[in-house]
């Protein structure tokens, strides 16, 4: 199993636990949670490989996806009073989640001859649909659609991976890197409140 493949794991499970612990916090059903974890694991990633033509979408390539998105369940209902001591859960989940499928994005995009420009669009994409999806879906208004350091995160990590791209051949310090980046300025913005305000009137 390549370092790719693991990266995408990680962030599979991540992301999922994160619409699990929504979908816990919600009251959805069983069948609710699974719907949630699903969309919120693979949404993002599923519009990136249709807007490149990558098809079929990567999750479909290997049952290893859905057998992570299935484990984040019983994982939460199982450990219920773990997840609520960590007030913080969600946050950190949907964080690392984006660190990881920002970077997964553009190297994809990379892969397939797309310019870096264009790749870290796909980054981004890749990092905010899933839960723009589950916010949605649950009745929340997306985080990206507030004041929040959110998709900026992701671009600034985005754009330190395409940096050490010209200057390092180590892909797993420069993913590591990156991600570390994106969850970083998302810490940093939520510690001292950062904001990018917008009021056209």
């Amino acid at each position: 199993m390549d370092l790719i493949t693991i990266t995408d794991l990680i962030g599979t499970f991540v992301f999922a636990l994160s619409g699990v612990t929504v979908a816990i916090e919600k009251k959805f059903d069983f069948f609710g949670t699974i719907i949630l974890a699903f969309v919120t694991a693979i949404g993002g990633g599923t519009l990136r490989d249709l807007m490149i033509g990558s098809t079929p979408v990567s999750w479909l390539d290997s049952n290893l996806h859905i057998y992570v998105i299935f484990l984040t369940i019983p994982i939460s209902y199982f450990l219920p009073l773990f997840l609520r001591k960590l007030r913080k859960a969600f946050f950190l989940f949907d964080t690392i989640g984006i660190g990881v499928f920002t970077i997964l994005g553009i190297q994809k995009s990379l892969e397939i001859g797309l310019s870096p420009l264009v790749s870290l669009m796909m980054g981004v994409i890749s990092a905010v649909f899933g839960g723009v999806i589950r916010d949605v879906l649950s009745g929340e208004v997306p985080i990206i659609f507030k004041k929040e350091i959110y998709a900026f995160a992701c671009l600034g990590g985005g754009v330190l991976f395409l940096g050490l791209g010209y200057i390092s051949d180590i892909p797993i310090f420069n993913m590591i890197f990156s991600i570390s980046m994106v969850v970083l300025i998302r810490l940093l913005s939520i510690r001292y409140k950062w904001s990018i305000p917008f009021n056209p009137r």
